[in-house]
């Protein structure tokens, strides 16, 4: 019953969709202006529908109803019931209806309290949101449909990946698919205002909040996805520049480009052209990586779906989409005016270099991405990873920092730097100490040394705009700009940190064996079988110790699932304020003959990884700097339309 119920919501949302669509284009036109009435009201039933419909799929997934064909592939009866819930977006139907809910909510939200737009501009964008979405809603109901039946009915669902299984995968894909939809209506603003030819700073100022949430989600999906891969996957590393992970960091790069963007044009009325072309590129970013993930053309353990003909289809959304986006934007080309003219040296130079930085890495990761799946079509096997991305990345990166740090502190529209200098000293001083200290330590290869030096340097430079400022009175942006800021300085310094100074160690050792690995002690003390709700593990009991401190007991596991049968490897951290101790357990090291008996050793792998907590711990600071800034921007909104009301109910009374 429950899954007849969501397939209809889901139908009845796809109806309304083409009906927003419709009415909101007729609304533009003389002979269908009174249609403009019903367009909003109709965007938001559609969104409490697709809920609707996703909430009956979360329920046939708690319930384990097996006679339904999503929930027999990807669920089981035993599992737990917070992984039975995710399962529901842990796999390829799932992870698309959220998709199509989270646009409808989006839009819906939008035409509920979005005021700030001219109305044509309102209709138009509700349009192109309800066009996006009508793509999606035909996807899933002919070539995805979650809520298919199966006959006859299984005894039992065959379980989710028990590399899914995790409290991390529950919680990440829905944030960061509230990123990627999200810039949905980043597109849809940019739509709007090139059908209405009414690009200023009205329209930044309607976009801004938008695109900053849709931001925060994104900065704190891949902050949760890295520190999910780095400790699930029993791997030791935080990135490794996997295509899903570039999927997820394409349309990151793409937004922040335009935060900035929409910033310059919301105060100064400057980078109309910009604001407009990256508003596009953001959401096409996202729907590339959607391409890539449920194509079948990556093998990963983030990707869904192995049907070439759902990747045809979801192409040929990809190209109508963005093609028919990137048409318009260059027939409307011509009548996006330039704005206001400013000086190189301002902080809208500042913010275009960074946006130039931004959109080169961008294309630097597109490439990478893309070139192999290209070469492998012409029969060629090529792989690219941190060899080709490190370096090329980093030629953009650095300046961009450096920019980055002197940028906040320029006046709009024209400054020198002379006037700057003294309050730039600090963190110039602080960066040429850094590179002399680590010169001097030794060894430290070349791009951990520049990422080390700019992110102490970053530290200072990035509270530098609260200088000479009443910090009771300080707008939150700019404490949240200061924040985000320092944690890029703190990201930046976990990372080099990482690089430059891990140990690394694979041992097999005997029970009651002790091994060193950096300044810690690791001595096996046992090793202990334990049963989990699905699964059953050897357990490794490792007492580790620093100096003459009492021991610390980690421990590590090497599972066995059933449901499906998959064997995982469960590492074990020991945090500290200077680092981290991460060790995983392996399996009974082979006696002297290859394949012989075990000798009563065991396999440990140990790494010590001083300050790799400051990367996740960057990543939250640059979303809670977003979060001040979008809560500083709501309000300011909030106050502007009071006033406003208060205004207009004043003269309304005067006028009587």
């Amino acid at each position: 019953m429950m899954a007849e119920l969501g397939l209809a919501a889901l139908w009845l949302a796809a109806a309304l969709a083409g009906l927003q669509l419709v009415a909101g284009a007729l609304a533009l036109t003389a002979r269908g202006a009174s249609l403009g009435a019903i367009v909003r009201p109709v965007a938001f039933v559609q969104g409490l529908l697709a809920l609707l419909a996703f909430l009956c799929l979360i329920w046939v997934f708690a319930e384990t109803d097996l006679s339904v064909k999503l929930v027999a592939l990807n669920s089981h009866s035993l599992k737990p019931l917070i992984f039975k819930i995710a399962g529901a977006w842990g796999n390829h139907e799932g992870s698309m209806l959220l998709w199509v809910t989270v646009m409808g909510l989006a839009g819906g939200f939008v035409a509920l309290v979005e005021r700030r737009l001219p109305e044509p501009t309102m209709l138009a964008t509700l349009a192109g949101q309800a066009f996006v979405s009508l793509g999606f809603y035909a996807f899933l109901l002919m070539a995805s449909n979650p809520f298919e039946r199966l006959s006859p009915v299984p005894v039992e669902g065959n379980g989710l990946n028990p590399l899914l299984q995790d409290l991390g995968l529950a919680f990440h894909p829905p944030t960061l698919y509230l990123g990627y939809v999200g810039l949905s209506i980043a597109f849809s603003f940019a739509i709007g205002a090139l059908v209405t030819r009414q690009v200023g700073p009205e329209f930044a100022r309607a976009m801004r909040p938008w695109v900053l949430g849709a931001w925060i989600f994104l900065t704190l999906g891949i902050t949760a996805g890295s520190y999910w891969a780095y400790y699930e996957l029993g791997w030791g590393g935080w990135w490794f520049w996997d295509p899903v992970e570039n999927a997820s960091l394409m349309p990151w790069l793409a937004a922040t480009a335009l935060l900035h963007s929409a910033g310059v044009l919301a105060a100064r009325d400057a980078l109309r052209a910009w604001t407009v072309m990256l508003g596009v590129v953001a959401f096409s970013m996202s729907m590339i990586g959607t391409f890539l993930v449920r194509s079948g053309i990556l093998t990963s353990v983030h990707a869904f779906a192995v049907d070439p003909q759902r990747g045809s289809f979801i192409l040929a959304l990809l190209a109508i989409n963005i093609g028919g986006a990137l048409t318009l934007f260059a027939l409307r080309a011509a009548t996006v005016t330039e704005g206001q003219r400013f000086a190189v040296v301002s902080r809208e130079g500042a913010l275009v270099v960074n946006n130039v930085m931004l959109t080169a890495i961008l294309g630097i990761v597109l490439f990478g991405t893309l070139y192999p799946l290209f070469a492998e079509a012409m029969g060629a096997k090529v792989s690219v990873g941190p060899p080709y991305f490190n370096p090329m990345g980093a030629l953009f990166a650095v300046p961009m920092l450096v920019v980055m740090a002197v940028g906040p502190v320029l006046r709009w529209r024209r400054d020198t730097l002379e006037r700057n200098g003294k309050a730039l000293a600090l963190p110039a001083m602080v960066a040429v100490v850094g590179i002399g200290a680590l010169v001097l330590i030794g060894g430290v290869p070349l791009l951990p040394l520049l990422g080390l030096s700019l992110g102490v340097a970053l530290i200072p430079a990035s509270v530098l705009p609260l200088r000479d400022r009443d910090l009771r009175r300080t707008p939150l942006p700019i404490w949240g700009m200061v924040l985000a800021h320092l944690g890029v300085g703190v990201a930046l310094i976990g990372m080099g940190s990482e690089s430059a100074f891990s140990v690394e160690k694979l041992v097999a050792v005997h029970k009651g064996e002790t091994t060193h690995v950096g300044p810690w002690s690791v001595t096996l003390a046992d090793i202990e079988p334990v049963a989990g709700p699905n699964w059953t593990a050897l357990e490794g009991v490792l007492q580790v110790s620093r100096g003459k401190a009492d021991p610390v007991i980690l421990r590590p596991q090497s599972r066995n699932f059933w449901a499906p049968p998959q064997q995982t490897a469960e590492s074990a951290l020991l945090t500290r304020w200077n680092g981290q101790l991460y060790a995983v357990l392996g399996g009974e090291a082979p006696g002297a003959t290859a394949g012989g008996p075990g000798d009563g050793r065991w396999q440990l792998r140990l790494w010590w990884k001083p300050f790799v907590p400051l990367i996740w711990l960057g990543g939250v600071l640059i979303a809670l700097g977003g979060v001040l800034a979008l809560l500083g921007r709501v309000s300011a909104d909030l106050r502007r339309i009071i006033l406003r009301d208060k205004i207009a109910y004043r003269r309304e009374r005067q006028g009587r």
